[in-house]
């Protein structure tokens, strides 16, 4: 008997160790690492690049965009509308709207939700990250659209948006998330940036909001009665917060993640060797930069008048300068191949309007001293500093905390631009104190990154009118630059608008308001069991209804 037992408990327990350690069955699920939370899901105030990827999913607009990479620009696709048709004079388009469209409470969505969407993104008192940017509508003196002057609704399924005479629309005026009608027009208008539809919100997207657990977690589920709903569509995708970046890499490689990006480009030969992981950069929309203050920002602070500055004022200087910076250095031991060296702020990306003809200022420390010469700086008292006048070449080039990336670049730009007599010191600012200070005027030199808007935008960034365009960090002034500037809003040829573009950088190559340095790109990870993804200039995460997951 006592033996009949023991055979039985050694029968017994592999038994139960078997289903206590069976492992769970895979789920159709990919987890999307983020180095850090978002503070909203709304698509009214989505300012940063993830919450702009969780809005469009969640939240659907007219139309999208997609990339064409062999025109280097973007091309229409449908969405909510399924046609659409524009007036001969683009005085006004007519949009034919599916029919087939829920919102994720059930309700129906019509032409009535497109309307009040243009209403509340525009209303001053919801302040919207699109308010003030509806300049080719009927608005009012507060910048709010006319509805009753736009909109035109032929159906529950048809709307024709009417456009200002003598502006020059496009479809990139109506390219935003449509939002629920039924649902915010409950809201004071006041208390939406702090409503409750911000972290629970009724949604028109192929997901919808499953869980959201603050520092923890995103959670995303399948909408199945999404017209986007596909068979084979990932059930669930989950942005697991993972705010150290060792962290991020460990779960990379471990699988307990399946996408990340923004690796860093020394970390990217270790990661190729991993059977499970594929690399996918996305370049050509970031640069960097080292900006030079082209006016005196002190005196246009005090009098709000224009005087050139002592250090960075002449063209001949800024291009001595840029002659003067190794990029190769920097590009080889740091971004390896994963950069490129910058011409303009015009990316290689804009096939139609790159200009191949211009080259990247090349490392010439000789051509430097050159032109700093004609300008009158020579080192008269042999101290290694050129002087003019009572003035020594030296300046403090700041840069943002916590950047290896930059500390790297500036200890090479210091050195290199000793070689020619220029003396700087390299200081870090925490980056809301780097931010605000470039806005204000308050440094004259800097190095930074900038993010290029897609599709290609001039005005906001290179426009002489440093009250109306506050994004002009250089300053940066010329009339030529301007009467581009203004040709471009108006309504010419596609050969024309590409003219002007290539001459546009033809200028900025010739009087270098700013150092460009290079292209930097964003390296992608994710594992191979993802395919069917789209990772181009438009952005890392990407219609993700249209990913499948090969287990």
């Amino acid at each position: 008997m006592r033996i009949k037992k023991i055979f039985l408990l050694l029968f017994i327990i592999p038994l139960l160790i078997s289903c206590t350690t069976e492992k769970p069955e895979v789920t159709n699920r990919i987890v999307i690492a983020l180095s850090a939370d978002v503070e909203t899901i709304n698509p009214l105030y989505a300012f940063t690049v993830d919450e702009g990827t969780l809005t469009e999913t969640l939240f659907l607009s007219l139309i999208q965009f997609e990339w064409d990479n062999n025109i280097g620009d973007l091309i229409p696709k449908q969405m909510l509308a399924t046609s659409w048709q524009w007036a001969s004079d683009s005085s006004f388009v007519i949009f034919n709207l599916r029919d087939n469209v829920n919102w994720s409470d059930g309700q129906k969505f019509s032409t009535s939700d497109v309307v009040y969407s243009f209403d509340l993104y525009s209303d001053p008192k919801v302040q919207s990250r699109l308010y003030g940017s509806f300049i080719n509508f009927y608005t009012d003196s507060e910048n709010h659209v006319d509805t009753a002057k736009t909109f035109e609704i032929l159906s529950p399924t048809k709307i024709k948006i009417k456009f200002l005479p003598g502006s020059v629309p496009s479809l990139l005026d109506v390219i935003f998330p449509v939002i629920p009608k039924h649902v915010y027009e409950k809201i004071n208008r006041e208390s939406v940036p702090t409503a409750e539809i911000n972290f629970n919100p009724i949604t028109s997207g192929a997901y919808k909001l499953k869980k959201w657990e603050r520092n923890q977690m995103i959670v995303l589920e399948a909408n199945k009665k999404s017209f986007l709903y596909k068979n084979g569509m990932i059930d669930e995708v989950l942005f697991k917060i993972v705010p150290d970046y060792s962290s991020r890499l460990t779960q990379l490689k471990k699988g307990e993640i399946d996408f990340c990006e923004l690796i860093k480009p020394s970390d990217a030969a270790d990661l190729k060797k991993l059977k499970n992981l594929i690399i996918e950069p996305v370049t050509g929309r970031e640069y960097d930069y080292i900006g030079w203050n082209n006016i005196d920002g002190d005196y246009y602070n005090k009098t709000k008048n224009i005087r050139p500055n002592k250090l960075f004022g002449s063209s001949k200087i800024r291009l001595a300068l840029s002659y003067a910076v190794n990029r190769d250095e920097i590009l080889s031991e740091y971004l390896r191949e994963y950069g490129q060296a910058a011409v303009t702020p015009v990316s290689p990306i804009f096939k139609t309007y790159f200009d191949e003809t211009l080259k990247p200022i090349e490392f010439n420390p000789e051509k430097a001293k050159e032109l700093l010469k004609e300008e009158g700086w020579q080192d008269l008292n042999k101290d290694g500093i050129l002087e003019k006048g009572n003035t020594n070449f030296s300046f403090t080039l700041f840069i943002p905390s916590g950047n290896p990336l930059r500390e790297y670049a500036a200890t090479i730009i210091k050195n290199n631009l000793k070689a020619v007599g220029v003396e700087i010191k390299v200081e870090k600012l925490e980056l809301g104190a780097f931010i605000d200070n470039i806005i204000n005027k308050k440094i004259d030199a800097w190095m930074a990154s900038w993010y290029i808007q897609v599709p290609l935008e001039l005005k906001s960034y290179w426009h002489s009118d440093l009250e109306k365009t506050p994004l002009n960090f250089c300053n940066y002034r010329n009339n030529d630059v301007d009467l581009i500037i203004r040709k471009l809003d108006k309504n010419i040829s596609s050969q024309e608008r590409i003219n002007l573009v290539k001459k546009f950088q033809g200028l900025i190559y010739s009087d270098q308001p700013a150092t460009f340095l290079y292209w930097t790109d964003n390296i992608i990870v994710h594992n191979r069991r993802i395919i069917d993804l789209t990772i181009d200039p438009l952005g890392a995460i990407q219609k993700i209804w249209e990913w499948r997951v090969n287990n």
